[in-house]
């Protein structure tokens, strides 16, 4: 059984953390291949907006522990290793098409951090969101409690990292660590983006790379490159298509061109 699966559903792609039996916990070789992944559906047109859900009950109780003893066990593996999961979060942050991550019963430690590195997360009632890095000594890296601290404000981030606790959907909610509860998470977050899809990708795209490198702090954002975004968006065809597109009163057809 493939650990990861991928299905497309018109433009919306569904990735899927396929451990079920260990509540889809995450190996060093999954985090290696959500990498190249989420790096191909950069270039794939077909794709507008991605789902990022776990197989089961569960969207994931993060890294897979057992591995630890091998793969973890010194100073240089552990920097080697945070060096892929770093590259995992950077690879669905970076894509510049929405992701939603749909979470299912527990979104712990490594779940969150694939959670935060996604444009948005629903949930249901079943979710419970947490990072027990205290609990087993570990520092969580400096990306996500980035991104942490973005969503849910310096009183928040400390609550989450020093204590380890795990948070029900509602308080989560409240916490800023989820954006929306539905009695489906995976048919609302696939509502939702298709909706999204609708819109101009371009503008997508170079929205959520200036958020992004607003949101990650001094420095993160190219201003160079934004500009290039800005400048690629005004002479493309889909700038084109949406202003005839409002003239004649129906829907733009964009294409990301």
């Amino acid at each position: 059984m493939e650990a990861i699966r991928i299905e497309r559903r018109d433009n919306i792609a569904h990735v899927t953390l396929n451990r079920p039996a260990v509540k889809n916990a995450v190996t060093l070789a999954m985090w290696r291949d959500l990498s190249e992944i989420f790096a191909r559906f950069a270039g794939d047109r077909h794709v507008r907006a991605v789902v990022l859900r776990g197989e089961g009950r569960d969207f994931s109780v993060g890294a897979d522990i057992s591995e630890f003893d091998t793969i973890r066990d010194d100073r240089r593996k552990s920097a080697d290793y945070e060096v892929a999961v770093d590259a995992c979060s950077g690879a669905i942050a970076a894509l510049g098409k929405p992701v939603v991550a749909a979470i299912s019963g527990y979104c712990l430690g490594g779940g969150c951090h694939l959670a935060l590195a996604c444009d948005f997360r629903f949930a249901d009632l079943t979710a419970t969101i947490g990072i027990p890095s205290a609990k087993l000594s570990i520092i969580y890296g400096v990306h996500s409690v980035q991104r942490l601290l973005a969503l849910t404000g310096l009183a928040n981030a400390r609550r989450v990292l020093y204590s380890g606790d795990r948070y029900p959907a509602e308080q989560a909610m409240s916490m800023g660590l989820i954006d929306e509860i539905h009695d489906d998470a995976v048919l609302a977050a696939e509502r939702f983006l298709q909706r999204l899809a609708a819109n101009a990708p371009l503008s997508i795209a170079g929205a959520k790379y200036m958020l992004n490198g607003i949101s990650m702090g001094a420095g993160a954002l190219d201003l160079t490159k934004a500009q290039q975004l800005i400048d690629a968006a005004s002479d493309s065809e889909d700038f084109e298509e949406g202003r005839r597109a409002f003239a004649e009163k129906r829907p733009p057809r964009f294409r990301g061109a």
